[in-house]
């Protein structure tokens, strides 16, 4: 199949054409396989194929395929609130479904609009919130996702993030001179009065796979408070068990007043949520926002609907705790021995690995060199960071110790393989 048919607008990693998927593993025609630490970009949580996911998808297709919410009320709608109910904490009462992330994202934001009669947006430095133009306004972590699509929609705001390592500060400096940064912000950019909410990522995605401290979440709840400011988390990639808790605010034990979920909730399908208490989603006048697809395609509400119970009989949570331990104890080590890895971090089964140079400064050669050093023993990862310099490790939660061992062993003979090689050519 030509790849000259799709849009030059896809990056491709690789050329692979997987046709079967199981667990952690992908497999092409001939059978070749490949370890997939991307998860999709953290979407197969419950990792390729589950069973029980696959038969939830094919009973409901063999029954109902669509049925239009503002028409009718499928079954699985339903039963998916319901489901999610039990994972959120009690104070989330009330949701929304959509297609994707990114209009996730732009639905909290229209209900804090709504909630609030406000109209500014405050968003982090090195946040991703999608590709859609309200999203791409709020994003930060890079140009290329705003490249020439300037001007973006107006009123939105950013606000330092404690990313400590990037200042080359310790935390306590760090967490000072951010939350100086934000009070800042509401006396010399957006009063609070105007402010509908505040975004962020518990742990910043494409930014770095940089967790919040809780000190900083704890600043940004009482900011909230005090000025009525919804505080909105984006759970988009952090969710569904990914950092080793159902959702990555359980870590502070701060509650957003809005939560956005996508990715891990539908193991592969197209379906995102947004949550809120029903106070809060009570404000949205029926009719201001919608869809033809969002809680109507009955065979993603089906897949998410199995999806949770998978992540709740399997203690796959758990699983990403004590995995995502022996991930980081290996990266640490490794860390030791190679002074290009500069930072590891993160929580759960969402770790990064930032590579910096001898001068401190980012080094996106070498963690490229080392990605596709991985790739040569079929080992998949993805970079992230806004110098493209962090390698980002986000398998499949089911994944087990032994594959963790295996990845840092072929990790390792990458890095040695990129390293020896960039002292050569020095």
């Amino acid at each position: 199949m030509s790849l000259e048919l799709l849009s030059n607008v896809w990056p491709h990693m690789t050329t692979m054409q997987p046709v079967r998927g199981e667990g952690i593993y992908l497999y092409d025609q001939s059978g070749k396989r490949y370890t997939d630490f991307t998860s999709g970009i953290g979407v197969t949580n419950t990792g390729h194929a589950h069973p029980k996911v696959v038969k939830a998808v094919q009973e409901q297709a063999a029954k109902l395929l669509f049925g239009q919410v503002g028409i009718v009320l499928t079954p699985k709608l339903l039963e998916l609130a319901e489901k999610l109910k039990t994972i959120t904490p009690k104070e989330i009462d009330s949701f929304f479904f959509t297609n994707s992330g990114a209009e996730a994202t732009e639905a909290s934001v229209k209900l804090a609009r709504q909630a609030t009669g406000r109209t500014n947006i405050i968003v982090m430095q090195g946040s991703f919130h999608g590709r859609t133009g309200q999203a791409m306004a709020m994003t930060t972590s890079k140009t290329a996702y705003r490249h020439k699509y300037q001007p973006l929609p107006s009123g939105v705001f950013v606000t330092p993030f404690p990313y400590s390592y990037f200042y080359s500060w310790n935390e306590d400096t760090t967490l000072e001179f951010c939350i100086r940064q934000l009070h800042h912000l509401l006396k010399s950019q957006t009063a609070p009065d105007e402010t509908a909410a505040i975004l962020i990522e518990p742990v910043l995605g494409e930014g770095g796979y940089v967790p919040a401290p809780k000190v900083y979440l704890e600043e940004l709840r009482h900011v909230c408070d005090k000025y009525g400011i919804m505080l909105v988390i984006d759970e988009v990639q952090t969710g569904f068990g990914r950092t080793g808790k159902m959702f990555c605010f359980e870590h502070s034990n701060v509650l957003p007043d809005i939560m956005v979920m996508a990715k891990g909730l539908g193991s592969g399908l197209p379906i995102s949520g947004v949550g809120a208490r029903k106070d809060i989603m009570d404000k949205w006048g029926p009719g201001t926002h919608g869809g033809t697809y969002g809680g109507g395609s009955a065979v993603p509400l089906a897949a998410a609907v199995a999806t949770i119970e998978v992540l709740v009989e399997e203690n796959i949570p758990e699983n990403a705790a004590k995995i995502g331990d022996r991930l980081m104890d290996g990266l640490i080590k490794l860390q030791q021995e190679f002074s290009v890895i500069g930072e590891v971090r993160g929580r759960g089964l969402m770790i990064g690995t930032e590579f910096t140079d001898a001068t401190g400064q980012p080094d996106k050669d070498t963690c490229k060199a080392v990605q596709k050093a991985c790739l040569e023993q079929n080992l998949m990862l993805l970079t992230c960071g806004t110098y493209e310099n962090i390698i980002r490790w986000i398998p499949p939660l089911v994944v087990n110790a032994q594959q963790i061992d295996e990845a840092l062993g072929i990790f390792r003979s990458a890095l040695e393989k990129s390293v020896k090689t960039a002292v050569a050519a020095d």
